[in-house]
């Protein structure tokens, strides 16, 4: 027994000054806790949590060698807690809770395109006819569909037009990713379309000015690059992403070279690496400067600049944020003589993001980025102090290039199969074919474009990074031609991601060879993916699609329509099939599946609905009397409209029912 204390408080102390980069993690498990709930606290309890939070922080620095960490733990998880709690609440505003059709009024502040490939508009200042102005959303999210006519985008403009508006959705399976949490989080109150042309309803408006020339420059840049390669460099160049169609979309993902495509941690990490080399090396070769100033330093803070700029300029969403951050803390250790790629690094970028936008944690974006950046600083760091040779001068840099890319794609590559239901096959070789590229090649020629451009010599440098992007569409568009290229993958169930993070973080941060035991929840995560249950019947939000599970994969009732919520549930089974192929296994009688359910829609439902043997009877349109039916469970329109979307676990012997509201809970964004 003593002799198992004594390895126990050895371990422990092995965690000497090794202990901080915990700090996000045990952070982000309050964070985690918070969303997870099932109710929300009230704010009261978020309070204490805050209060408690700073109590053990002051009872830690008094704290022995056990309990000062301890209470440091307890107090960060309940910290995570309160800040959830308390940007939730910071962030609300008004959801439209009800069907609006009529005329839309609002400022523009933001420009996409929606899952359908149409162009999308973010109003604020909106104004909805006969609507009390306290219950107008903040902001509303509307598709563009139909002819516009001669209608231009402008940044800022105030628009007017007619559209049909609604609350944001919720999960589209029980379990499934919360549109509504993200909306509520992002400000948006109510998402729709509209089919007629918008008008313009006066000019500019409001202090738009980067958002005007962040527009302006993507315009220039599509005028000087036609075509997807243009539109490419507005998206690297600006984050603006309206001019890529899907058909390039669809290529980046297939070859995961999508990451290159949003402004994240290897954009900015290479615009500052470029700007900060060009800086040193500009100064190296004058003596007099070189000599006489701190030129590591002096590059340091002119890369910072740059990035910050870079930062205004693509529109400032949370992925380049967090970029930011990460690659500013990294310069400002320069800048204090402190070693820039430690795990110590990234956990002060960590817990600077977790604390700005805690919703962020729940986001691929941020999940993937730190996950990379981990391994990559872990792996990198491990190889120089076990002193690992990469070979001669000369193999160095190519060798440095292939472990990156092998490293990020084998950290990533759980992370995006359980939020994009893919593995991209053949993503490992389109990256050595394109990353180095981008480091080479684009960005210092998207810098060089910035900076000629005030004189309109920018054609040049645009010129050079066409060359560039035009290599890495066509590396996408190849790879993403290849049979097998994209591995569709089930979608685990919600514990298997926090195993998995848990297990590898503590292989990677603790001391010695007890992390090895991090092995253990990393095995039971994949066990747990392995052995994921889908729902044998899915039903939608408003009750109009229904898909059951049969030997050749989900059949669905409808060949069209509900096609984004028909394209999630055929990702998330892991089936590469389209809308129209699932109806195909639709049978003609429903009564032929080997469920204990019925089926009824259309004109079915003129007719007084019977259970007919079924235990659950599923209404796909119409109203029915609650009273009929009687015998068997009944989901109509009018039920999933309370309950959300359905799903049906089980087989003909025993079927368990679960809603979305029964995963979500009762929330400050679904609770409108």
């Amino acid at each position: 027994m003593v002799r198992v204390w004594h390895l126990i408080e050895g371990g422990w102390l092995a965690q000497r000054g090794a202990l901080f980069p915990w700090v996000p993690v045990l952070l982000a498990s309050g964070v985690g806790g918070y969303f997870a709930l099932r109710a929300e606290p009230g704010i009261w309890i978020l309070l204490a949590c805050g209060i408690g939070a700073a109590l053990l922080m002051l009872a830690a620095r008094c704290g022995r060698e056990w309990s000062g960490p301890l209470l440091y733990a307890i107090a960060l998880v309940l910290a995570g807690v309160a800040l959830a709690g308390l940007r939730a609440h910071l962030v609300a505003g008004p959801v439209l809770g009800w069907r609006y059709h009529g005329p839309v009024e609002g400022r523009i502040v933001g420009i996409d395109r929606s899952a359908s490939d149409a162009l999308r508009l973010t109003l604020d200042r909106v104004v909805l006819a006969r609507t009390d102005p306290d219950r107008v959303p903040r902001r509303v999210r509307v598709a563009l569909h139909g002819e516009q006519g001669h209608f231009r985008v402008q940044p800022g403009q105030r628009v007017i037009m007619t559209a049909h508006l609604g609350a944001p959705g919720g999960p589209v399976e029980p379990g499934g990713f919360d549109f509504q949490r993200h909306a509520w989080f992002l400000g948006v109150g109510a998402v729709g379309y509209t089919r007629t042309p918008v008008l313009s309803a006066g000019p500019a408006e409001g202090w738009q000015m980067l958002f005007r020339a962040r527009m302006a420059l993507s315009g220039h840049v599509q005028t000087r690059m036609p075509g997807q390669v243009g539109a490419f460099a507005a998206a690297i160049m600006t984050g603006d992403r309206s001019g890529l169609n899907l058909t390039t979309l669809e290529a980046m993902r297939v070859s995961n070279l999508a990451h290159l495509l949003a402004i994240s941690g290897l954009h900015m990490g290479l615009l500052a690496g470029f700007v900060f080399a060009a800086c040193r090396l500009g100064l190296a070769a004058i003596p007099r400067l070189g000599l006489r100033l701190p030129a590591k330093k002096l590059s340091a803070l002119v890369a910072l600049m740059a990035a910050a700029g870079y930062l205004g300029l693509s529109g400032g969403n949370v992925a380049t944020e967090r970029a930011f951050v990460m690659v500013a803390v990294m310069l400002v250790a320069v800048l204090l003589d402190r070693r820039a790629l430690t795990l110590r690094a990234v956990a002060v970028a960590a817990v600077i993001v977790l604390c700005l936008r805690p919703e962020a944690l729940l986001g691929s974006g941020f999940q993937m980025s730190f996950a990379a950046t981990v391994a990559l600083v872990a792996v990198f760091g491990w190889l120089r102090d076990a002193r690992v040779s990469l070979g001669p001068r000369w193999l160095r840099p190519i060798l440095t290039v292939v472990i990156s890319s092998a490293v990020a794609g084998a950290a990533t590559a759980p992370v995006a199969a359980a939020h994009f239901n893919q593995f991209a096959q053949y993503g490992l070789v389109a990256n050595l074919l394109s990353v180095p590229l981008m480091g080479v090649l684009v960005m210092p020629a998207a810098v060089l474009a910035a900076l000629l451009l005030p004189v309109g010599l920018d054609w040049i440098a645009l010129w050079i990074m066409a060359l560039g992007l035009e290599w890495i569409l066509g590396v996408a568009h190849r790879t993403a031609a290849l049979e097998g290229a994209r591995v569709a993958v089930i979608a685990p169930d919600s514990e298997v991601l926090p195993l998995l993070a848990a297990g590898a973080l503590f292989v990677v941060l603790w001391q010695g060879r007890v992390r090895l035991a991090g092995l253990v929840p990393v095995l039971l995560a994949v066990w747990f993916w392995a052995g994921t249950e889908r729902p044998a019947v899915l039903i939608s939000d408003t009750a109009a699609l229904v898909g059951v599970m049969t030997d050749e994969g989900r059949a669905l009732n409808k060949p069209k329509g509900g096609g984004f919520v028909a394209a999630n549930w055929l990702e998330n089974d892991g089936d590469s099939a389209a809308q129209d192929e699932a109806h195909e296994r639709w049978p003609g009688d429903a009564s032929l599946f080997p469920l204990p359910i019925r089926v009824i829609g259309g004109k079915a439902v003129a007719m007084p609905p019977v259970c007919e043997g079924a235990w659950i009877l599923i209404v796909t349109g119409g109203r029915i009397e609650p009273s009929i039916g009687q015998g068997c469970e009944v989901i109509t329109p009018d039920t999933v409209r309370k309950t959300g979307s359905v799903a049906i676990y089980g087989d003909a012997g025993r079927l368990r029912l679960v809603t979305a509201r029964d995963v979500t809970g009762t929330r400050l964004w679904n609770d409108q």
